[in-house]
């Protein structure tokens, strides 16, 4: 084998390399958004230094849950999971000056509590996050709303 056939190989490999995660991602997020309601939505994994431990992502509504996943992975799985019934919303706020820089631009930040201690806060857009609030809101399937002391009719 010749320096020209092994600087072929090696230049195939190489765009091999860097195309086929670009492929990988851009047929990810179609994936995604076939099966639910796809929206940016960044969240805060690490609150350790103010204005930082912002990750890229998208969130879609699957059922009675709001999946999160991470933009940049490979994995088809959630990275987090919000069952409706379990998540409150809680403050919202503009970023602060930091975190303008790491979002998307008209972002609010809102703070998504677990019933079990548990809370993120997630940035998404005015629309995205309007949707989020309502759906929240929303009883899930099955569950009407029931003022306090009445009983259900059998």
């Amino acid at each position: 084998m010749d320096w020209l056939a092994v600087t072929e190989v090696i230049a195939i490999v190489a765009a091999l390399v860097v195309v086929l995660p670009i492929v990988w991602l851009a047929t990810r997020r179609r994936w995604l958004a076939r099966r639910g309601g796809l929206f940016d939505c960044s969240i805060r994994l690490k609150t350790t230094t103010p204005g930082t431990g912002w990750v890229l992502g998208v969130a879609r509504y699957r059922e009675d849950r709001l999946e999160w996943f991470r933009s940049f992975s490979l994995s088809l799985r959630p990275r987090l999971v919000f069952p409706r019934a379990q998540t409150r919303a809680g403050a919202q706020r503009s970023p602060d000056e930091i975190e303008s820089l790491l979002l998307l631009d008209d972002q609010r930040v809102l703070q998504l509590d677990l019933a079990d201690g548990r809370g993120w806060e997630a940035s998404l857009s005015t629309d995205a996050l309007t949707g989020l609030l309502s759906w929240l809101e929303a009883a899930p399937p099955g569950q009407g709303y029931q003022p306090r002391g009445a009983r259900p009719v059998a």
